[in-house]
């Protein structure tokens, strides 16, 4: 038992750290998070969220909390999915810094007028950086960094690739989650109402 709780300090204490990490000149992302998704509702935007492979994952569960927020909150490629256009915010995530999906989804939205925050780790060197109107920077290791320029992984961690990146992904949503109800003033009642039951 006591290895199984070590285990999980351990990568709940990697996860934390990325959140004390300098993100300058870029601002904090909780804060770039709540100020996009607070004026995306002011303007009765919609939001759009994108990734690819577990990052998507991640996305998909904040699609989730925003529509519990009351926002209306689309997964691309969704069936349900609406055409983006002005006062739309696209959130898509490209860690390493760049996905040919990501890049072509990220053009799109801008093209049809919508605004992009793209979440990487790869602020300066991502092929998506180019589409994105704002950018947030989240300083974790992904694949893109987690071995030496021969290929060889450094070491074996306790989170690989992109694990690290997509675990912070997961604890910055739920602080966003958080703060935006309270932006918001949705009570956890109104927010639990809005939950499904057809389960």
């Amino acid at each position: 038992m006591n290895s199984m709780a070590s285990l999980a300090s351990q990568i709940c204490s990697d996860i934390s750290s990325i959140f004390s990490k300098p993100t300058h000149p870029h601002p904090p992302p909780l804060d770039l998070l709540l100020t996009e998704l607070t004026t995306t509702s002011a303007q009765n935007g919609r939001v759009f969220l994108y990734g690819v492979g577990r990052e998507g994952l991640m996305l998909k569960a904040l699609c989730m909390r925003l529509a519990h927020l009351g926002l209306s909150a689309h997964f691309v490629f969704d069936m349900t999915t609406p055409p983006v256009a002005a006062n739309d915010l696209l959130i898509a995530s490209a860690g390493p810094g760049g996905f040919s999906t990501v890049d072509a989804i990220c053009n799109v939205a801008r093209s049809h007028g919508g605004r992009v925050l793209l979440l990487t780790a790869q602020p300066e060197t991502g092929s998506c950086v180019k589409h994105a109107s704002v950018i947030c920077y989240v300083p974790a290791q992904t694949m893109a960094d987690d071995a030496d320029e021969g290929g060889a992984v450094k070491s074996r961690p306790v989170l690989p690739m992109g694990s690290l990146y997509e675990g912070a992904l997961f604890v910055l949503f739920e602080m966003v989650v958080y703060k935006l109800g309270e932006a918001l003033g949705e009570s956890p009642e109104a927010v639990r109402s809005r939950h499904t039951n057809l389960e």
